[in-house]
């Protein structure tokens, strides 16, 4: 559901050469905590450790200061807006079971204005600094995480004609909310840095 305001709002987005610098403090850590458990091992008291992921890549050969630059850049794009594709996947998993147990399209609707407003106040402020390629990449990892394009969730809950209103708004400033997110090829490297962060790697 973040998606009825995220994107529309990504317009606002500052210049790519005006970086935030307070994206450390506005990030949560998407690391998974260590868990540790108690067990019974061998007929005796033990600890057991779950730990996440570990991603080995081959080291990354950074010809120039350009390509350094650009991959820093990446990294910090990706630790900005990953938090709010992850939200957006939260907010659309709930919203879509509490609809469900309503009784008819009335208060459906009424639910959704509710939730539209409270995504625009809490996102607001969050969109207005992200910069115009923090904006695309956020289009790219709601696909991540939902599974689904941006222009396919508004659609789905907001209908065709606002979901083609979004669309065409992006459109004007170069983006698409039907882009897809392609871990295999075009966007390996983000994967890369995605897998990374949320293993707290990066």
């Amino acid at each position: 559901m973040c998606v009825i305001v995220l994107f529309p709002l990504f317009a606002m987005a500052q210049d790519d050469d005006k970086s935030a610098s307070s994206t450390e403090a506005e990030v949560s850590s998407l690391a998974p905590e260590t868990q540790l458990k108690k067990t019974v091992l061998d007929g005796e008291n033990a600890l057991l450790m779950e730990m996440h992921n570990v991603y080995v890549y081959p080291v990354m050969e950074l010809k120039s200061e350009r390509q350094r630059k650009a991959f820093n850049r990446l990294v910090n794009n990706v630790k900005k807006v990953l938090p709010i594709a992850k939200d957006a996947n939260k907010i659309i998993i709930e919203t879509y079971e509490y609809l469900e147990t309503l009784p008819d399209k009335k208060s459906r609707e009424a639910h959704m204005k509710l939730v539209e407003a409270e995504i625009y106040q809490t996102y607001k402020p969050k969109m207005k600094k992200l910069t115009y390629s923090q904006g695309k990449l956020l289009i790219k990892l709601v696909n991540r995480e939902c599974n689904s394009s941006s222009y396919d969730i508004v659609r789905a809950f907001m209908g065709p004609i606002r979901a083609g209103f979004w669309q065409a708004f992006a459109w004007t400033f170069g983006a698409s909310l039907k882009k897809e997110y392609r871990p295999e090829s075009t966007d390996r490297l983000t994967e890369r840095v995605v897998l990374m962060v949320e293993s707290g790697q990066l």
